[in-house]
């Protein structure tokens, strides 16, 4: 593989390494979330949750639409869900 693309999937990668991005891509794989029920479920405030949708949007992760004055987020990369399972495999049973 190419350094440039490696490089993208090390930036992709240093976005989803933190607790309450892994946690907000863990509930957005099972349906779509607006930030004020993303931040209650990682028990942070909604402006913190919008900064970390806010950067794995940037980075092609997640994706929004709008419905009126609700703005829904949904997982735009599908090969989050594997990613997931490979943490939660390691992980899930601590």
């Amino acid at each position: 593989m190419p350094i440039e693309v490696l490089e993208e999937a090390a930036e992709c990668l240093r976005t989803v390494a933190h607790p309450y991005r892994l946690r907000m891509i863990q509930l957005l794989l099972e349906g779509d979330y607006m930030v004020a029920e993303l931040a209650e479920a990682c028990g942070i405030q909604p402006h913190m949750a919008s900064e970390h949708l806010r950067l794995m949007q940037r980075v092609g992760l997640l994706t929004s639409r709008r419905d009126g004055r609700k703005i829904y987020y949904s997982v735009a990369e599908p090969h989050l869900k594997d990613i997931v399972r490979c943490i939660e495999g390691r992980y899930g049973s601590k």
